[in-house]
């Protein structure tokens, strides 16, 4: 088969959505299929950062003049040789090849592929979230709800697809890459440190966590905290948190998720939320919200602990419960490698492939 994914953007740096299509780009080629990477440039239509924050709104336009300027090299992830990967103006039918399959992989790039001609293939739409923290909710929903062939990474994001009258809609989690993300330090022997992520964007509520590991560092003055992720660090976060800026995928691997005892997950919503679950794999007890995707793995009390989102209170008590019973973080750290050994890469590419095939 001829695949094409369409993406949102360029890849300049790690995002967990370019991730999940890359990895089945390197799944499907390996299968003997052709696979192309559209890649639009960031254009006028991409999302806004809030209003009034001065600093992100000059990023955004750092970011527009350098898609204009230079094509990235993506070397936060693996991609095998034989993907091609196309850098674009836009996503135009005119600058997306002929193939059997097109696959949508955001509701801005779901807009253009409900016009392409039958010559593009039959038109997917991998939702890995509902995006309505990306754009207007009547523009969101109108892609779900257009002919396309949905598939969606997690039950949570099924249950919304059936509230919205979806039709066509089957859910394929995600998978994870075993090679790269494993035990290397024994869970028994893990320092009292807890393992977060920093991100630009509110709902991933790294104010929240911050929040939550202040309050816990009030009963446990020598907790540690490792912070990682690609923003420059905040002015807000405190002196006493390590924080590690586009860490390499060995550093994360091996200082950071195995190097921690528990990993702190404070989103808002995720559609699958992949750090804990590579976090998981790691080793680490996953304190996280409920924020819908992490129900694929996350399960209260047996395979992590789960508070409301927005609850920094609620948050920070689930550190202490995993710092103060080493027995219990220890039991859900086992538990929770179990049940993500199940989540793999080769499983969700040869659901999608099937997939295909049954369509085509």
């Amino acid at each position: 088969m001829r695949i094409t994914f369409l993406l949102p953007s360029y890849g300049w740096k790690p995002a967990g959505g370019l991730r999940v299509a890359y990895e089945y780009a390197n799944g499907l080629v390996a299968r003997g299929h052709e696979v192309a990477m559209v890649h639009p440039r960031r254009g006028a239509d991409a999302p806004l950062p809030p209003t009034g924050s001065l600093s992100r709104r000059l990023q955004w336009e750092a970011a527009r003049f350098r898609d204009r300027a230079f094509r990235p090299s993506v070397n936060w992830q693996h991609i095998d040789g034989r993907v091609r990967m196309l850098y674009v103006l836009d996503l135009d039918a005119s600058r997306v090849p002929d193939a059997d399959v097109v696959v949508a992989t955001a509701f801005q790039t779901a807009e253009y592929a409900i016009g392409y001609p039958a010559s593009k293939g039959a038109k997917f739409y991998l939702i890995q979230h509902y995006e309505t923290w990306a754009g207007p909710k009547d523009r969101v929903d109108a892609t779900w709800r257009a002919p396309l062939h949905k598939v969606v990474i997690s039950r949570w994001l099924l249950e919304i697809g059936r509230e919205l009258g979806c039709e066509r809609i089957e859910c394929i989690p995600n998978g994870l890459d075993h090679k790269k993300y494993g035990l290397l330090t024994p869970i028994s022997t893990r320092p009292e440190r807890v393992a977060t992520l920093l991100h630009a964007d509110n709902w991933k509520g790294s104010a929240d966590a911050l929040e939550a590991l202040g309050l816990a560092r009030k009963h446990h003055p020598e907790l540690q905290v490792a912070l990682f992720g690609t923003p420059p660090r905040w002015l807000s976060v405190p002196e006493w948190v390590e924080y590690f800026r586009n860490p390499p995928q060995k550093k994360l691997v091996n200082q950071i998720y195995n190097g921690s005892s528990i990993y702190l997950c404070a989103s808002w919503a995720e559609g699958f939320a992949l750090p804990p679950a590579e976090a998981m794999a790691c080793g680490c007890a996953v304190a996280s919200t409920d924020c819908g995707g992490v129900r694929e793995f996350a399960e209260h009390e047996v395979t992590a602990l789960l508070s409301p989102p927005r609850d920094p209170q609620s948050l920070a008590r689930n550190v202490l419960r995993l710092v103060d019973d080493d027995e219990l973080r220890q039991k859900l750290a086992r538990a929770g490698r179990d049940r993500i050994e199940g989540f793999t890469w080769e499983r969700s590419t040869d659901r999608l492939e099937r997939l295909f095939k049954k369509i085509l």
